[in-house]
């Protein structure tokens, strides 16, 4: 068996283990990054039934016979378009089966109850698969580390081609960059690019639209590439023409935030104070009202997955997991920054995969 098929067989056998205590027999997931992180399928539509014994079957639609044929070789294929009641009736009577209550429609649901054989009782599972998925393996890390170097090439070469500059548009910019993690390997981005400039910046998730970027503005840039299932997630700040004393002094607040979020992002932290790492500081310059989100989020075959460290964050950090630190300062009609790494959690101090220098460009 290939090493790709012994990684995703060892997951597959890890989902079943946690299913034991509530007596599942079989589960049938459908959630396409769960999908694709327990057998390696990558297409738009498919779908996994899985039982106790660890014999799986695949599903999927005529589009991709050639394509599950190659990407998953050591499960057997079965072609129907509407996937989880299709799996649903290749299982036995009297079984417990498990699906996806977290990503499963009501009328999904409806579907599968019409689908499924006399005596099979369908049992919702939540969290389980996300609980394994938090500590990577070294492929994983590998592939996070590649997306991250590609991004941040990219956002080099932007701001050294002059692209971050005043009179050109929110719009531009991100669509140059957006060109530019393309050109170097990128299948899309992670999510919509955000370039937040002038007041636009006082906005954590504002995108991008027409304004012209000005003399004294502060310009937030949160992009992310995606390649082979994986992503990046990165944030700088720049302040193009020259920086004010406002734009200088959260500056220094928020990045003495990140950088002590990063320090305490270490085995055994509780990421509740991870994120009063970052939350301290800022509420000690008095700027915590300005502070509107949490602290950070793992990254891997999504762009936002758990741990979560918040206020509300729960659990320790464990060597493997991967997070963000991205503390922020948003102060409404005037401007705002943010900074963001993504980290690898070592059994020592984290590794930044995002090595975009943090120190304040003017531009």
């Amino acid at each position: 068996m290939a090493l790709a098929d012994t990684r995703y067989g060892n997951r597959r056998r890890k989902l079943m283990t946690e299913l034991t205590g509530q007596r599942i027999d079989a589960i049938i997931v459908t959630h396409l990054t769960h999908v694709r992180y327990l057998t390696g399928f990558s297409g738009s539509n498919g779908g996994l039934l899985l039982r106790k014994d660890l014999s799986a079957v695949m599903a999927t639609d005529g589009r991709y016979t050639t394509q599950i044929a190659e990407e998953v070789p050591d499960i057997e294929a079965s072609l129907g378009r509407d996937v989880g009641p299709h799996l649903l009736g290749q299982v036995s009577q009297d079984l417990r089966v498990g699906y996806e209550a977290d990503y499963v429609t009501v009328s999904q649901l409806e579907r599968l109850e019409k689908a499924k054989p006399e005596g099979v009782t369908l049992v919702p599972v939540s969290g389980v698969i996300e609980k394994i998925r938090l500590v990577k393996d070294h492929v994983e890390l590998q592939k996070l580390e590649e997306i991250a170097a590609l991004a941040n090439q990219a956002l080099t070469d932007l701001v050294e081609a002059g692209e971050v500059a005043a009179g050109r548009t929110e719009r531009q910019v991100a669509a140059d960059l957006e060109y530019r993690m393309r050109m170097l390997g990128s299948e899309r981005v992670s999510f919509d690019t955000i370039v937040a400039s002038g007041e636009n910046s006082a906005k954590p998730h504002h995108g991008a639209d027409d304004r012209e970027l000005r003399k004294g503005d502060l310009v937030t840039i949160d992009f992310g590439a995606h390649l082979r299932g994986f992503n990046s997630d990165c944030t700088r700040t720049f302040a193009i023409g020259e920086a004010t004393d406002f734009a200088r002094e959260i500056y220094d607040v928020v990045l003495r935030a990140q950088e002590a979020g990063v320090k305490a992002a270490v085995p055994g932290a509780k990421l509740v104070d991870v994120d009063a790492a970052c939350r301290d500081i800022i509420t000690e310059a008095g700027y915590g009202e300005y502070f509107v989100h949490s602290t950070g989020h793992g990254i891997g075959l999504d762009v936002h997955e758990g741990p979560s460290a918040a206020k509300t964050g729960k659990g320790e950090l464990v060597e493997g997991m991967t997070l963000t630190i991205e503390p922020g300062i948003y102060v409404p009609g005037k401007g705002g920054v943010r900074i963001e790494d993504s980290l690898f959690i070592t059994s020592g101090a984290p590794k930044i995969i995002t090595a975009y220098p943090k120190e304040l460009q003017v531009l």
